[in-house]
């Protein structure tokens, strides 16, 4: 048997040997061994010179020195200790009320929680399995339909995978050599709009089809109002927001609210004060860190006209200028020149002539490119102005309809979402905005969700014990995934099946249109028999060298495999999501029901990577305003 023809046999029984229930990683190592063995075989050295050795030490040595792997950890032991913490109950309660007079309104809460939840957490398993002991029993007793409560469950759980901060996104960064924060700033708005067309699909179905999803009581949808805030209303009238800067500004009046305890009575009001302009707050910050970033954080340095004469003499006299600190060129002195050899003398002796003609016009168009690069996007303005008027007038909005229900419910979502919220919201803006790296943001984390669970009391020595073991057996699987897929990838290029998998896709002669659905098909029907890790880690390789003959961006191509792989937890027979919320649902729950529930959000995952590839400003723009600099 040939090599190349080795190499596709190794391919095709690693498919099989995990399907059989073997440990992927020692798989991956063992075939990786065995095929090299006989690739490097040479009957005239002694078995235990065979190359496949050094190659595997070199391998599991490059895998441990890669430093895009040390976050992976941090950023596990972050969702270990969110989840062992047990910061997601009273969030649930909080946004299920806010959500009360949505149509299906448990499942439409269940899957913000799951979004929010694994954004923080990034464990699919963790939040699929939570999420199902929280929410699977409220909405089956309800009366919601099996499929359809199955179905938000397992899909809003994998949306932590593509979401950043994800363990994923950084594999993929890894394999493929590219920028986790690229990677992270693109994958951002793929995420957040896969979430919308699940919500979109939910809240459709439940309006079609009312029975599937029945209107809760009104018990259960009613709020409950301190006794204090009704007497605070009687004072001071219905609206809550004059009704608190009023009782704040005249302490002796509002001393005559019933808190119970008069002492109490002024810092309950400032501290709901607070709760009641946080929606102000958070715009007020939104749109000041727009305008700072946009406008302030990007000005020129330094304009560029003025000094474009001065440009023109550097270039007329020299090919090899001085760089100055704000980016433009000045010729180099006599003394330098003279020093620059006879390259340099030769540059001299060309025509000033030439020179000038080639000089000003480039240096011109350098310097406005610059300008343009440096100062505010094209109608940044107007579409400010716009954002920022519909903010204001839903703020108005809010503000004036906001009595004591909606206060109540602002205040529990402030109490149980604001911290975590805050947590998220800082790790991914010091990544994306370059202040840190990805390690050092998933230190900040990870450091955060302990304060938090600290703060909640929710974290005792047991729990925390867990959180640290779960993170050191996820962790190792993960790299134990590297060190194979190294030494299986190495092999399998050595024995030609790399070569001859690229000269077939070649032959064929595609279209880069064609190409993108070959490759993003091919995963597709893998994350049926296959998890995410064995796609990344295996068959992702196989297509990257492909890309650039087709000329297809690989931050795009990848944040479609991200969008892609959500099948994997959701396409039969090895859905793990199905199987992690089967162990924790009501018995009379069949798996098959779960999968059948699962379904349609198969082809939610294909309408998103569809409409991602004839948009590709919805997963390349935030990229590129950040970092085309």
């Amino acid at each position: 048997m040939s090599d190349p023809a080795l190499g596709l046999l190794m391919l095709g029984l690693i498919v099989v040997v995990i399907m059989m229930g073997f440990p992927t990683a020692f798989t991956l190592m063992g075939l990786g061994i065995v095929f090299g063995f006989i690739a490097f075989y040479d009957p005239a050295q002694a078995l235990i010179d065979n190359r496949i050795f050094d190659l595997m030490v070199q391998r599991t040595y490059g895998a441990m020195t890669n430093d895009v792997l040390i976050s992976i950890p941090l950023f596990v032991l972050m969702g270990y200790v969110m989840e062992r913490g047990a910061l997601v109950d009273k969030m649930f309660y909080s946004i299920q009320l806010a959500f009360r007079r949505v149509p299906a309104s448990l499942a439409v809460a269940t899957l913000v929680v799951c979004t929010f939840w694994g954004i923080a957490s990034g464990l699919v398993g963790a939040v699929v399995v939570l999420m199902g002991v929280i929410a699977m029993n409220p909405m089956l007793k309800a009366g919601y339909d099996v499929k359809l409560a199955s179905g938000v469950i397992t899909a809003g759980g994998t949306l932590g995978i593509l979401i950043p901060p994800s363990v994923m996104i950084i594999v993929y960064a890894a394999v493929a050599g590219q920028s986790v924060v690229k990677l992270y700033a693109a994958a951002m708005f793929p995420g957040f709009f896969l979430a919308l067309l699940y919500l979109i699909y939910i809240v459709g179905w439940a309006l079609l089809n009312p029975k599937i999803a029945p209107a809760l009581p009104e018990s259960e949808t009613r709020v409950p109002v301190r006794p204090w805030i009704a007497s605070l209303q009687e004072k001071y009238g219905r609206k809550m927001l004059p009704a608190l800067l009023a009782a704040v500004a005249s302490p002796a009046k509002a001393m005559g609210i019933n808190t119970g305890d008069v002492r109490i009575t002024y810092k309950l009001l400032l501290e709901n004060l607070g709760y009641a302009l946080v929606p102000l707050t958070l715009t007020a910050v939104t749109l000041y860190g727009a305008w700072w970033y946009v406008i302030i954080h990007q000005q020129p340095d330094a304009p560029a006209q003025p000094q474009i004469q001065q440009l023109d003499r550097s270039k007329a006299t020299s090919d090899a200028p001085q760089e100055l600190g704000t980016g433009l060129q000045e010729p180099p002195k006599e003394e330098e020149a003279q020093e620059l050899g006879a390259g340099a003398k030769a540059t001299e002796d060309k025509s000033s002539e030439q020179l000038q003609e080639m000089g000003s016009a480039e240096l011109r168009e350098e310097a406005a490119r610059s300008t343009r690069r440096t100062g505010p996007p094209e109608q940044f303005y107007l579409w400010y102005s716009i954002i920022a008027a519909l903010m204001g007038v839903m703020l108005i909005r809010y503000y004036w309809r906001m009595e004591a229900e909606k206060f109540e419910v602002l205040r529990l979502l402030v109490s149980s979402v604001m911290p975590l919220g805050i947590l998220t919201a800082i790790v991914l803006l010091v990544i994306l905005l370059g202040i840190t790296t990805a390690t050092e943001s998933a230190a900040v984390g990870a450091a955060g969700a302990f304060l938090l669970a600290f703060q909640a009391r929710t974290l005792d020595w047991k729990r925390t014990k867990e959180a640290v073991y779960l993170t050191a057996k996820t962790t190792s699987m993960v790299c134990w995934l590297f060190v194979g897929s190294a030494i299986f990838s190495a092999v399998f290029a050595i024995l030609g099946g790399q070569a001859l998998v690229e000269r077939f896709v070649l032959s064929l002669d595609l279209s880069p249109v064609q190409f993108m659905i070959l490759s993003q098909a091919i995963i597709f029907l893998l994350g049926w028999p296959l998890e995410w890790t064995e796609i990344i880690v295996i068959f992702v390789p196989i297509f990257l060298p492909l890309l650039k003959h087709f000329q297809i961006d690989p931050i795009l191509w990848g944040v479609l495999v991200f969008v892609n792989l959500q099948a994997a937890f959701l396409s039969p027979p090895v859905a793990m999501s199905a199987f992690y919320l089967k162990g924790v649902s009501p018995k009379h729950v069949t798996i098959n029901q779960i999968f059948a529930g699962m379904m349609p959000y198969m082809f939610i995952v294909i309408i998103c990577m569809v409409l991602m590839y004839i948009w590709p400003g919805l997963t390349l723009w935030l990229p590129n305003f950040l970092y085309s600099n």
